[in-house]
């Protein structure tokens, strides 16, 4: 496995981390029971993985806790999130909502504590009323570092993250970038290197990049507004040139290693509760960069895509 250092944080975290939200939750959603649930855990961590990403809305916390229950809390990287929907947060609700994310974790601290999938017309509340509740968390060594999530299939051109840039608040940062919309690159990704925000890459792999029917879709919808030229790109295989191209054996393990390699990215989340899928993304995360051809040749494809999410 292979590490990095996860911008001004100074965390030394591994460039695949598990994410235990999205459509698995780590097989509660597949219908896993727990003791499944916390043996995926462990065989990441057991192959390397040291970074885990939860949320109290994903209600993983406590299987997340289970896993990790006798375990070096030092050498495990762990980063959760409050929900910002719905009513506008007080500090209270915040500070509540992480005792309780600590007990279901069973630790004293979180490396990372995320505001979780900010629109953009909270932001100037969450800015104000806040972030200075989250500093004073910090503080008493309750978190150690503060991040902020976008909402990738409401926000895929990242208008969020753009206006949170201007604050040197932000600590990380977890974008939703892939193969089909690469527009963080020059909106969010150029900016988090010079101010050494760390980046954490969700929605490298979802339904689109997973699924032939999923992808022939958003492809088509891509054609109809113009975002994507029917001339460059073969609509019946969209992306067939990737396969056996630099040893890529699947659609997924291509986007993965896209991701992995793009400049500005630390940690890609990977979330499956399936041991077998879980092994071939560690195989994938231990394979070479995509041959320079095969991605310029994405790049110019979707250089202009900022509508999807790949969802």
């Amino acid at each position: 496995m292979e590490y990095v250092t996860l911008g001004r944080t100074g965390l030394r975290v591994s460039v695949m981390g598990l994410g235990c939200g999205g459509p698995s939750r780590v097989g509660q959603r597949t219908g896993k029971s727990e003791s499944e649930q916390v043996a995926i855990i462990r065989q990441a961590l057991d192959a390397g993985i040291n970074f885990i990403d939860t949320a109290e809305a994903y209600r993983t916390e406590a299987v997340v806790g289970q896993a990790i229950k006798g375990l070096d809390r030092d050498a495990i990287v762990l980063s959760t999130k409050k929900s910002t929907w719905g009513e506008p947060l007080t500090s209270q609700d915040v500070k509540t909502s992480l005792e309780a994310s600590l007990k279901r974790l069973g630790v004293d601290y979180v490396d990372i504590y995320h505001l979780h999938g900010v629109l953009r017309h909270s932001y100037e509340h969450l800015l104000a009323e806040i972030v200075p509740t989250l500093q004073e968390l910090r503080q008493q060594g309750k978190l150690r570092f503060i991040g902020i999530t976008e909402q990738g299939n409401a926000d895929p051109g990242h208008e969020m993250l753009q206006r949170a840039l201007q604050d040197d608040v932000w600590d990380a940062m977890m974008v939703m970038f892939n193969l089909l919309n690469q527009s963080a690159r020059e909106r969010v990704l150029v900016r988090t290197q010079r101010k050494g925000i760390g980046t954490l890459v969700m929605f490298a792999v979802r339904l689109a990049l997973s699924r032939r029917e999923r992808l022939h879709e958003v492809i088509g919808e891509l054609i109809e507004n113009g975002q994507l030229d029917s001339g460059e790109i073969d609509v019946q295989y969209p992306l067939g040139f990737l396969l056996g191209a630099g040893g890529v054996v699947s659609v997924p393990d291509a986007a993965y290693r896209f991701c992995r390699d793009e400049p500005g990215t630390d940690v890609v989340l990977v979330g499956t509760g399936n041991p077998d899928h879980l092994r071939a993304n560690i195989a994938s995360f231990a394979r070479p960069p995509l041959p320079e051809e095969t991605v310029r040749r994405l790049k110019h494809i979707f250089r202009h895509v900022d509508s999807v999410s790949g969802q």
